[in-house]
């Protein structure tokens, strides 16, 4: 029978590579994690490693472990901290990934009234550029998810947040700061900047230049907001990002936006959360919130 220890086994092995390696994480000793692990070798007949030089590779037995180890172990991780915070009195600690990479100043208005209102909980937030939220979400690593590109499934619930418009951005001496709205054209003579994700993720991309069939003359990527628009305002390129965070910005003198396209596209903000299994209600509590203080740029 597989238990919690042998899930830990396998993952060990996987992300060390040697028998030594992974017995010292543990802090087992290598003979009992090998005969540990014959048990589930003998009891169902398959081996679950093999040598490979002197790597333990995982056959496909042991891969099916370890994708059980990896739905698993996180759950057993967050219920046990919260144990821990019931023990104490405390409240339990509230896990936000981000796949809106510039909604990270937005975030910051919620989580400090969040955590003045509630000093008993904890908030962490995952902002990660290689980040797959929803697995994260469905898989217990995180507790909410904010994004603007919402994946139906039958156990998440998104709750719309706010509306917004994604514009393009350039500084005030840019030629394109002249025109009332930008064309796909318009764009392929540009140094787009974008944040390092996937192409598929960038509005600019697959809402804007990709059904044009156009595309730009350099794409550059920067993983800091702040170093993105200083960039842009000096002239070294063009980039695409939401209008509210512009107009909220202390240099918005420098730089100027203007509507992908006559239409503009526009955008709505989701937190994303598992139905169910939200013991302190600390989710329900912080969308309350966000619904509270939320700021809409489309008007609406």
């Amino acid at each position: 029978m597989i238990d919690r220890q042998h899930l830990k086994i396998i993952k060990a092995i996987y992300t060390c590579g040697s028998m030594t390696e992974a017995a010292a994480s543990l802090h087992l000793s290598q003979s009992a994690l090998s005969h540990a692990m014959k048990k589930v070798e003998t009891t169902y007949k398959v081996p679950v490693w093999r040598k490979e030089g002197r790597k333990l590779v995982l056959t496909q037995a042991g891969r099916s472990i370890l994708g059980l180890a990896e739905r698993v172990l996180p759950q057993f991780e967050h219920t046990e901290s919260m144990l821990h915070r019931m023990a104490q009195g405390k409240q339990g600690i509230l896990r936000i990934g981000m796949e809106c990479h510039p909604c990270f100043e937005w975030l910051l208005k919620v989580v400090a009234p969040f955590l003045k209102a509630y000093p008993d909980a904890d908030v962490d937030v995952r902002r990660a550029f290689s980040f797959g939220g929803l697995q994260a979400l469905h898989g217990f690593d995180i507790d909410l998810l904010l994004t603007p590109d919402p994946l139906r499934l039958d156990t998440i619930t998104y709750t719309p947040v706010f509306n917004y418009e994604q514009v393009l951005v350039m500084s005030t001496s840019h030629p394109l700061a002249s025109k009332s709205f930008i064309q796909p054209v318009d764009l392929c003579s540009e140094t787009l900047i974008t944040y390092p994700v996937e192409l598929s993720r960038l509005d600019v991309f697959c809402q804007f230049l990709t059904p044009a069939n156009c595309a730009v003359k350099a794409h550059k990527t920067i993983e800091t907001t702040e170093i993105m628009l200083q960039m842009v305002a000096a002239g070294r390129g063009v980039t695409a990002l939401p209008k509210w965070l512009i107009q909220e910005l202390d240099e918005q003198s420098e730089l100027a936006f203007r509507s992908l396209g006559e239409p503009g596209i526009h955008k709505t903000l989701y937190l994303g959360h598992r139905k169910g299994g939200d013991p302190f209600g600390l989710v329900d509590k912080f969308i309350e919130m966000a619904l509270s203080g939320l700021h809409n740029d489309d008007g609406e």
